[in-house]
């Protein structure tokens, strides 16, 4: 790898794992468009969709760990939550990244435009005000979350996404989960996910190691900084945040695609 390849995918790494801290996602809905358009903008080598489902997987795995470890005793995470939606989205990311390799690089990049619109419609749909409280004091339902969750499993596992950009809105959304508890709760759940997604693109070779290498010292630094800045933040101004990317994200592979 050139040095100047070494710095455009240190600095997507950067910014795609600050803004998981901050929001909450694994930062796959960030760097995954970022690791396929702009390297060949600079003129440097074009990465293949299964290339960057792989290091995206790898990546992920350990951003999520520098997010968690920002929010460890802050009482934001919800260990039922984690364990049925993590358990679930789990198995459903194993059988998705061992799965992605039999699919087509269109077939890749459609997956990941499916799930940006399904994350971009539930993060703009109207939800009722939910009262900010302890993650003890949070009820849902359990079956409901695990069966989504292995549902997103699945297909985050073919791009090598942890899946929080889709778990977060159905937290939001659909399970009524606090903005601030979803946010801590997903970057835990998004790191059980990365386990079976970043196994099924190891035991199919299709990680590249240097450029894994190179994002996950970005991720590393980047993800704590991301998750104490996005402790600061109005949870209302995080979930534009979110939603704008997701929006944007998923206009620009439609338009490639389409």
């Amino acid at each position: 790898m050139s040095v100047s390849f070494i710095v455009v995918l240190f600095l997507i790494g950067f910014v795609g794992s600050f803004l998981s801290g901050m929001a909450g996602i694994g930062g796959a809905i960030v760097k995954y468009p970022m690791l396929l358009y702009i390297p060949p903008l600079f003129g440097l080598t074009a990465l293949t969709a299964h290339e960057v489902s792989g290091i995206s997987a790898i990546e992920i795995f350990f951003a999520t760990i520098a997010g968690v470890w920002a929010y460890r005793g802050t009482g934001l995470l919800h260990k039922t939550l984690i364990l049925y939606m993590g358990g679930a989205v789990l198995v459903g990311s194993f059988i998705g990244g061992l799965g992605s390799s039999l699919l087509s690089e269109q077939a890749v990049n459609m997956v990941y435009g499916v799930l940006a619109v399904v994350a971009a419609i539930l993060l703009f749909i109207p939800r009722k005000k939910v009262e900010e409280r302890p993650a003890s004091e949070v009820m849902f339902n359990k079956w409901l979350a695990a069966g989504l969750a292995f549902v997103v499993g699945i297909a985050s596992g073919v791009v090598g996404a942890g899946g929080a950009f889709v778990l977060v809105p159905i937290m939001l959304t659909v399970l009524a989960i606090p903005t601030r508890i979803t946010i801590a709760s997903s970057l835990a759940i998004t790191f059980i996910s990365s386990i079976g997604s970043a196994t099924g693109k190891i035991a199919t070779g299709q990680v590249l190691w240097g450029p894994a290498i190179v994002l996950i010292v970005a991720a590393l630094i980047a993800a704590p900084l991301g998750a104490k800045f996005g402790q600061k933040v109005n949870p209302n101004v995080l979930k534009w945040i979110l939603a704008v990317l997701i929006l944007a994200t998923a206009i620009n592979i439609w338009s490639d695609l389409l």
